[in-house]
């Protein structure tokens, strides 16, 4: 089984609990204006590599895995354009005890989501908007399939950090925020709320692919906007863990 990979991560440390081995699959359904690697858009990009070859690369950081509580990370793009690698590789984790994560937006949902939550530990969760028409303009399509996909997953009792980019002008409304908390507040499996200030670091990838990026002259949000949106995304929201 081969899947077309972006880029590859051997101890990173924010993308799920632990130390962790991050696999960024190439191919990504959305086109969110903050994007900070838009070079992961496109399924035919990146380089092919098969399951077997990412595991015992993976394998060989077990010992930092299991003395940190860590594991694997799927993440991308958008890993669920390529299903069938997501399944192949968590089963192959699962029966190396390898601790499993997807880090999804939640729109695209395969034939094959069950099998894959079947063998998923957590999820990271991208809810980009509450609001449909602003999800739209943020990211060009939908947020049914994300809210659809956030219900699923409180149905099978998975594990959730619900991940929130900030970004001045576009998600910053305290409303829509607090309206996110209430959507949050419905869900019992959440385990963590992450606020993701927008940065500015991806901005010479949309300049070297010649992308019109709208978000130029936009600053990353102050301090007590990031704590301002937490507090409103978690006031209702009774969180198992948020260490």
């Amino acid at each position: 089984m081969l899947g077309r990979i972006h880029s590859v991560e051997s101890c990173g440390t924010v993308d799920g609990p632990g130390l962790r081995f991050i696999i960024f699959l190439q191919g990504c359904a959305m086109r969110c204006a903050y994007c900070h690697n838009p070079d992961t858009w496109k399924v035919s990009g990146g380089i092919e590599k098969s399951v077997d070859e990412l595991l015992e690369e993976a394998k060989g950081y077990l010992p930092y895995m299991k003395f940190s509580n860590g594991g694997v990370t799927l993440s991308g793009g958008e890993p669920l354009l390529q299903p069938d690698f997501v399944l192949e590789f968590f089963k192959k984790c699962k029966e190396a005890g390898i601790h499993t994560t997807l880090d999804s937006s939640g729109f695209v949902q395969p034939a094959n989501l069950e099998e894959i939550l079947e063998v998923t530990d957590l999820v990271l969760l991208d809810i980009k908007h509450i609001r449909e028409e602003q999800h739209k303009k943020i990211t060009g399509v939908s947020n049914k399939n994300t809210l659809k996909f956030a219900k699923l997953l409180d149905q099978k009792g998975i594990p959730v950090w619900i991940r929130h980019v900030l970004v001045p002008g576009l998600s910053t409304e305290e409303k829509d925020l607090s309206d996110l908390g209430e959507f949050l507040a419905t869900l019992s499996n959440v385990e963590k709320v992450e606020i993701l200030p927008y940065h500015k670091m991806g901005e010479y990838k949309w300049e070297q692919l010649g992308l019109d990026n709208t978000l130029v002259n936009v600053m990353p949000p102050k301090s007590d906007e990031v704590e301002r949106a937490y507090e409103l995304l978690t006031k209702q929201c009774k969180l198992i863990n948020n260490k």
